[in-house]
């Protein structure tokens, strides 16, 4: 897989409750908990959808099954909002 980038046409404001995403082309706003957050990050910052669920199971004590299905879920919704693309 390759890495994931924010769409160009989106920003992130993070706030206490976790953060806001923007997509200015839109003017939609999507807000993420601090776990998801940390998701997108982790997932930003390179590593796989696995890797960063074995990271949010590690964290968090939850079952890595649960995790990976977590992130993929997550990673869809962000895809299918046009919020992320793939780097190239």
């Amino acid at each position: 897989m390759m890495s994931l980038n924010l769409h160009q046409d989106v920003s992130m404001a993070e706030t206490d409750d976790g953060a806001v995403l923007l997509h200015q082309r839109t003017g939609r706003y999507w807000q993420l908990n601090p776990t998801g957050v940390f998701v997108l990050k982790t997932l930003l910052d390179g590593r796989t959808d696995e890797q960063t669920a074995d990271e949010l199971a590690a964290r968090h004590r939850l079952d890595t099954a649960d995790a990976r299905r977590d992130v993929s879920r997550l990673v869809s919704q962000l895809r299918a909002a046009h919020l992320l693309t793939e780097a190239r």
